[in-house]
């Protein structure tokens, strides 16, 4: 085998290495498709009782993965305040904060009570 090919096939193989990494990086950051199924399905229930409301795959991914971004920018605006207040531990009122911090005020209400509750 020639020097260029062997080259070649070195390069490919570490193309794939790192796309299989990335791949399961990705399934590790990815909410457990049961989990969001159920949170959505509940919900629309809840919303429309009588009626039977399906959610295809597609639309199921893209529940899950709007979650996951929600989560990533919650944990780091969250992140960002501790770290203003010196410490390396998030608390819940540093979430709390944050949540305000993006735009979902009317979300501490009913997080709170879920928290005491």
């Amino acid at each position: 085998m020639d020097h260029a090919r062997l080259e070649c096939l070195n390069e490919k193989s570490k193309v794939s290495s790192e796309m299989e990494t990335e791949k399961v990086v990705s399934e590790m950051e990815e909410l457990p498709k049961t989990i969001v199924r159920r949170v959505v399905k509940d919900k629309l229930n809840e919303c429309s009782p009588d009626t039977d409301i399906t959610v295809n795959k597609d639309s199921l991914l893209a529940f899950s993965e709007s979650a996951s971004i929600f989560i990533h920018c919650l944990s780091a605006t969250a992140n960002d305040i501790s770290k203003e207040s010196k410490r390396q531990t998030i608390n819940v009122d540093d979430v709390l904060k944050a949540i305000e911090e993006i735009d979902f005020p009317e979300f501490v209400g009913p997080l709170k009570a879920s928290l005491d509750g």
